[in-house]
């Protein structure tokens, strides 16, 4: 991407992070699914942990309260979300400014990176999903969230099309249409095993008002075909170890 173009969003993105107010809680499904999948030892005592395109930084204060011994970064685009990362005293976490699709790391840098509802938000997400295997280190997880739109609101993404307006997830600058399939295709095209992957969040959108969220499909989550048309998604991926040489 032009350095006019990351210019740009980042300038749009910092309006979109101005206006909010308040501390930066963890608490959206996304996150929620991170904090269930971690595992303490594996993942974060002691290791260097990544977040990329980590907002307003409230996962992140999550990890420096739940781990120990670890380095944490959180980076972003927007220097307005890092402000309101850094009001918060969480003690010793980086907070670099960084585009996702060009970290500022070196290769294997990192036992554990996490990106959540970040890829949707940029021009290449196959690239960036590759950024983000560069710099996870062999054996090191990779955990990734996006939305999935084979469902009733990618259909209802459609409806605003046809009625000449834009879907933006609420004011983003840029909104992929991402779906499970093509996130999987990513990870495993970036060279990562998929160790595991979720959805949940079922619901139906109507025009003027809060989407319908059917609770009794996600109580069924556990069935394997409804993750498919759920709208938040995760993966949990590896990065191969070196093979032992013959």
């Amino acid at each position: 991407m032009p350095p006019d173009s990351i210019t740009h969003i980042a300038r749009a993105y910092d309006a979109y992070h101005e206006k909010w107010t308040g501390t930066p809680v963890a608490d959206d499904p996304w996150h929620a699914w991170v904090q269930r999948v971690l595992d303490r030892d594996r993942d974060l005592d002691g290791k260097r942990v990544l977040e990329a395109g980590c907002g307003r930084g409230a996962l992140i204060h999550w990890l420096a309260h739940h781990s120990r011994h670890a380095v944490l970064i959180g980076s972003d685009l927007s220097p307005a979300a890092l402000r309101h990362a850094r009001s918060v005293p969480t003690g010793e976490v980086g907070w670099p400014a960084a585009d996702v699709a060009w970290l500022p790391f070196a290769d294997a840098t990192f036992h554990t990176v996490i990106c959540c509802e970040t890829i949707e938000h940029v021009t290449d997400p196959g690239a960036v999903v590759r950024e983000l295997s560069r710099v996870l280190a062999p054996g090191g997880r990779l955990f990734l969230t996006a939305p999935s739109y084979l469902n009733a609101t990618g259909l209802y993404r459609g409806y605003l099309r046809l009625r000449g307006r834009r879907y933006d997830e609420g004011g983003q600058p840029v909104a992929q249409f991402t779906t499970l399939p093509r996130t999987i295709g990513w990870v495993r095209a970036a060279g990562l095993h998929i160790e595991q992957t979720r959805g949940s969040g079922h619901y139906c959108p109507f025009p003027g008002r809060s989407p319908i969220r059917f609770a009794a499909l996600d109580a069924a989550a556990w069935h394997p075909l409804l993750k498919w048309c759920a709208l938040h998604t995760g993966i949990v991926a590896q990065r191969p170890l070196p093979r032992p040489a013959a």
